[in-house]
Order: structure tokens, then C-alpha cells, then sequence
């Protein structure tokens, strides 16, 4: 699918809604890579969608770097972020001048818009109705995102393919002692993917040896202590592919192991294979962790984190696979998530396994091949 599709989509949504104007803004202050997915381009800016006064629907990209989206972005329009002054709301004002946008038209900006930004907003746009809330055309964007197009599975099966390399590159070095510390294990990874063509990481690298592994997300995220050392080491770790990144995490478990530890690392694993079983079109995303939550509370066990979550041009993107009132996701084909279950104890350390699966109409599809590793 293309960019110009993929911004037809909500330009129907835009136009049942009757918005006129709609602005999507990743900057330092306020991240949305949703404008990648609209337009390709890989930096901050603001894009702006919307109806010229003839009905015909129209892009306005507003790059901070302009020399960087001339060469990658697809839009309609490109005009430089300095020439609004950098201001959002100078722009703002310019895309409505631009899109010629007749006064009393509906204008949304962004739900994480602060509030005393909207009133400064809606102060400065008298003449408009300023829309800032949930359940917009952000969220249809959300869920829109959610179900990847062939252009995104194509992605996907690339930058998996590279995962599961990386995994069995760094399972050879750490049995040979080549990677013995955190800090080792975690900028091999960075380094190999970069000369496979990746951007870099998705997320900082969690590396954690048998000291720290009891930490969901452990602080540093790695130091020069030893890892794969007797005990549970955890490591977790996602790559960055033409933007979208794989989340992964596999266990290090060398003996001599407590009777704790290998309860810690059964019950993970089985864990991980009552969710996968579960996983189908349309199942609620929250039936699934509630399974497994029921599955620990049952082994005297309490899992002190959301089961897994979609992946994309985030690490944390919908659907959300986790046991709460608000959950209403509903697993469907195109999307890609992560089960994730961990079980973390402060004396015996931790223990979490999480792998990316893709649900296709034909089934269930795990793109990649973590798993906890006996050393």
C-alpha cells in the first residue's frame, strides 16, 4: 500500500467526520510516527491533511529538515518548518491559509495536545472549531496501524529474518565466552545490525545478568557486570528495519539452578505456550492475558506486567494484550504483537520469554525464535 493510500483512508474518514483540516506533529516535545506512515519521512515535522476550498483533498508536510524530506518523503506539498518560525502554531495558521480552510470548518489537532496549548489554540483560532480529543482521527489512525499492509509484512519478514540471525549469532558467542559482560552482549547487538542494514535499535538494549535479572526493565539497561553467568540472565532487545523494530527476549539460564529458578523458567514456558495457543481472529487481546494471569495466580504467581503489546513503528503500539476493564482490542489478521511472560523473583532473579507473532487468515505465524537458552 502507499503513502497516498494510506492518507485516502482517512481522508474518507475526514470527510464523513466533516473535518476539514487535520495536524499530525512529531517533534521533541510530542512524538507521533504516525507521519512516517503517512509520508515516509523519517524526522520530526508536522503534516497536515486536509480539503482545499474546491473539496479536493491535499498534504502539507512541514519538516524541521527539509533536505532530508525531499529525498525521502511523499506528500503533496513540502514547505520548510522555518518558514512558520518553527512554531506549531504559526503553522498551524499557515496550513489553514494554505488549504484556503472557510472560517467555522472543524480543526483537529493532536489529543496529546497540553491543555493550556489548546486554549492558547483555540484563543489564536476564533474563528474555528478546534477539535482536541480521544477516539479522533488519531485513534482511527491507531487502529489503521494496527493491521499491517503488505508493504509493512514485507517489512516485517526482513527485519525478522535479521533478528532471528542476530539471536543465533549471539546464542554461538555467548557459548563460546566471546560475550561475557552486558555491556558486551548489548553493543555487539547494535553494531551487527547496523552492518545488516538496519537504523539501529528500536529501543535501549535490556541486558541483565544473574544479579539484576529480577528487574522487569532493569536500571542502567546494561553495565559491565557479568552476563550468562550462573543463574537467569535476561536479555531483551529489538532492531530498527525501515523504521518499524522487532521486540524480543530470551533467557540465559546456566547451571547450577535453584529449584526456584527452574519452577521460574517451566512455568514461563508454559505460559508463553497457553498464550500462543489462544491467539486467533477474533479473540479479545484481553481473554489472553487474563488466561495467563489466571495461570500464575494458580502457581502461587503473579505477573507484574502486560502480557505483550503490537509492535511497529513503536515498540509499543496496539493492540494491547493485557488484563484490563479498558482493554478492548480485539486480535485481528495483519496485526503484529509480542507475547511476552515473565516471572521475576528478587533473590532467584527473573525469567522472560517474548517473541513477535503475526496473525494471518491463515493462522498464527511466530515471525521469530526467541526462546530461554540452557547454557
Amino acid at each position: 500500500m502507499s503513502y497516498e493510500e494510506r492518507r485516502n483512508k482517512l481522508y474518507r474518514w475526514m470527510a464523513e467526520e466533516r473535518v476539514s483540516l487535520a495536524m499530525f506533529e512529531h517533534t521533541e516535545a510530542r512524538q507521533d510516527p504516525a507521519i512516517r506512515w503517512m509520508t515516509g519521512h523519517p524526522g520530526d515535522g508536522l503534516l497536515f491533511l486536509g480539503f482545499d476550498r474546491y473539496g479536493k483533498s491535499h498534504s502539507l508536510l512541514v519538516p524541521w529538515d527539509i533536505n532530508i524530506a525531499l529525498i525521502y518523503a511523499e506528500a503533496d506539498s513540502v514547505i520548510a518548518y522555518t518558514e512558520f518560525e518553527r512554531q506549531p502554531l504559526r503553522a498551524l495558521q499557515g496550513a489553514l491559509a494554505y488549504f484556503k480552510i472557510p472560517m467555522g470548518c472543524k480543526v483537529e489537532i493532536p489529543p496529546v495536545t497540553p491543555y493550556p496549548l489548546f486554549l492558547h489554540y483555540v484563543g489564536a483560532l476564533f474563528d474555528f472549531e478546534v477539535l482536541c480529543r480521544n477516539g479522533g482521527i488519531h485513534r482511527e489512525v491507531e487502529v489503521l496501524r494496527a493491521i499491517k499492509d503488505a508493504e509493512e509484512l514485507g517489512i516485517y519478514r526482513t527485519l525478522s529474518a535479521i533478528t532471528n540471525e542476530l539471536i543465533h549469532v549471539l546464542e554461538q558467542r555467548i557459548r563460546s565466552g566471546e560475550l561475557r559482560t552486558e555491556e558486551a552482549v548489548a553493543l555487539f547487538i547494535e553494531a551487527a545490525c547496523r552492518k545488516r542494514g538496519c537504523e539501529g535499535m528500536g529501543f535501549e538494549t535490556l541486558a541483565a545478568g544473574p544479579q539484576r535479572s529480577f528487574g522487569i526493565h532493569p536500571f542502567p539497561a546494561y553495565t559491565g557486570g557479568d552476563f550468562a553467568a550462573p543463574g537467569l540472565s535476561i536479555l531483551d532487545f529489538g532492531i530498527k528495519y525501515a523504521g518499524y523494530t522487532s521486540d524480543v527476549t530470551l533467557t540465559f539460564a546456566r547451571p547450577p539452578l535453584s529449584r526456584t529458578q527452574e519452577r521460574l523458567v517451566a512455568l514461563t514456558e508454559r505460559a508463553y505456550r497457553l498464550a500462543l495457543a489462544m491467539v486467533g481472529d477474533g479473540v479479545a487481546a484481553k481473554t489472553i492475558a487474563a488466561a495467563v494471569d489466571v495461570f500464575f495466580s494458580n502457581a502461587k504467581k503473579s505477573m507484574p506486567h502486560a502480557l505483550g503489546h503490537g509492535i511497529g513503528l513503536e515498540a509499543h503500539e496496539a493492540p494491547a494484550l493485557r488484563n484490563r476493564a479498558d482493554n478492548d482490542w480485539v486480535l485481528k489478521p495483519g496485526m503484529i504483537f509480542t507475547l511476552e511472560p515473565g516471572l521475576y523473583d528478587p533473590a532467584q532473579g527473573g525469567c522472560r520469554l517474548e517473541n513477535d507473532i503475526l496473525l494471518t487468515e491463515a493462522g498464527v505465524e511466530v515471525l521469530t525464535n526467541a526462546r530461554i537458552i540452557r547454557l
